[in-house]
């Protein structure tokens, strides 16, 4: 969509510093590491740089003019500046006029886990269908959802991820995108730590209503807890579960090696369905974006071919097969209870002579560090798994309550540092051994994923 500077201006409250208020722009970055020639930059300011430092580097790489909050520059630019009073609120004021002025439905998805994979599995389905505009990775935020809106191309529906840590953040995001249809992955404990509980945290998540209309769509999680509980009368809810009676429910549900294969039961109506990936929550994922897909007209027969085709964003259970047998199952995007949960039954379930977990701390959890980290440590799962590594100050708790609930502890290791931990493992794994490494990004398990994977191709 085509904006004339005059009209961006008018927009963002900003003021033209410079240039033709004729010019249109199409594209926008933030980034002058990706940005491209005739994209206009938006100076942003973060925490650790401030990108209005950078309009220059982005004027140099062919950006065709700059929104900047801050400029103290005497000479007048080469391109057109735009001063605003907030880069962030300009950018995402562009994103609430784009959507106010396109009609198509806008999918948002969002819960504690499993945002950009019931994402991702959405579009795929759609796109059977429909040109579908989707949000790049888990970009889902203040900055990330208006990008994704400004890149509108004309496209006949829209997914997006909305994510939140605090109370007032979902609020804004719904009101820049204002969806048509909310999925709901789960309430779960991520960002437990600053909300409190998980009642907050569903509170929080239920800022979405605000920007939708009465009347609108929401497909939930059936089988959590707190979603199974909703009563919104104003509302179309649309039920999805494995284990709880559902609109959409999934029947004979069968985890082989990279796949899940069930049965969706809809309206007296039955079909298999198979997902590239193995576990139960992706079932439950892919069941939703079923959901979604058969609410919009979506054919079973194209639900079944594109699922079976579908490739997901990121690190999420990324499983390498090594030499000798040996298998890494890379799950360090990031963590939470749910998702460990999750990985451990994964890895369980998965074939391989012995199963060893690596897990590091869970962060954001402030005063729930140590209850989170004392379940991990008593579940089913994780006791029943050959050997257990650790690593992080938390993990602790994760170690203390395994050998309380009758863990070996000559099976389960704590290191202080990835290398330590990395060095021992190495000596450890022997042919056909399957590893899970799971941690919140800032514990860098990417980068122990990452060379535990060279050094075991090596062995």
């Amino acid at each position: 969509m085509k904006l004339t500077l005059k009209k961006i201006v008018q927009i963002c409250h900003g003021t033209l510093l410079s240039g033709d208020e004729n010019l249109e722009i199409e594209n926008y970055s933030k980034d002058t590491r990706t940005i491209q020639k005739g994209d206009c930059y938006v100076g942003i300011r973060g925490e650790v740089f401030d990108g209005n430092k950078f309009f220059k580097e982005a004027i140099e790489k062919g950006a065709c003019a700059c929104i900047l909050d801050s400029y103290n520059e005497t000479v007048q630019e080469s391109v057109p500046i735009i001063l605003v009073k907030d880069s962030v609120i300009a950018l995402q004021d562009l994103a609430k006029y784009v959507r106010s002025v396109i009609d198509v439905p806008v999918i948002a998805v969002t819960g504690s886990a499993g945002k950009t994979s019931t994402k991702d599995m959405i579009a795929e389905i759609l796109k059977s269908k429909y040109k579908v505009l989707q949000s790049i990775g888990n970009l889902n935020g203040q900055i990330g959802l208006p990008l994704t809106l400004l890149s509108y191309r004309n496209e006949d529906v829209v997914v997006i991820e909305m994510g939140m840590n605090d109370f007032g953040q979902m609020s804004v995001l719904t009101h820049i995108a204002r969806p048509t249809m909310a999925v709901f992955t789960n309430i779960g404990t991520a960002h437990i730590g600053i909300l409190g509980s998980r009642e907050n945290i569903l509170k929080a998540k239920l800022e979405i209503l605000e920007g939708m209309d009465k009347g609108s769509t929401l497909v939930i999680n059936n089988d959590n807890d707190l979603l199974s509980k909703l009563d919104l009368e104003s509302y179309n809810i649309v039920t999805c579960g494995i284990d709880t009676e559902s609109d959409f429910l999934a029947k004979n549900v069968k985890l082989e090696v990279g796949s899940s294969t069930y049965e969706v039961d809809h309206e007296n109506e039955t079909y298999e369905v198979t997902v590239p990936v193995m576990g139960k929550v992706f079932v439950l994922n892919s069941l939703l974006a079923v959901a979604v897909g058969t609410l919009l007209g979506v054919s079973n027969v194209d639900i079944q071919n594109r699922l079976k085709k579908i490739e997901l964003s990121g690190n999420r259970m990324r499983i390498v097969s090594l030499k000798n047998g040996i298998t890494l199952m890379d799950d360090s995007y990031n963590s939470n209870l749910e998702a460990v949960t999750s990985a451990l039954q994964i890895l369980k379930d998965y074939k391989g002579k012995r199963k060893i977990a690596v897990l590091g701390d869970i962060l954001e959890m402030k005063d729930f560090k140590k209850e989170i980290h004392r379940k991990i440590g008593s579940l089913e799962t994780l006791l029943s798994m050959d050997a257990i590594y650790l690593c992080g100050d938390s993990t602790k708790y994760i170690m203390d309550s395994a050998i309380q609930n009758g863990y070996d502890q000559n099976k389960i290791f704590h290191f202080d540092t990835t290398e330590k931990l990395r060095s021992h493992l190495i000596d450890y794994v022997e042919s056909e051994d399957t590893i899970l490494v799971k941690a919140s990004r800032d514990m860098h398990f990417k980068e122990l994923a990452q060379n535990l994977e060279k050094d075991l191709s090596e062995k």
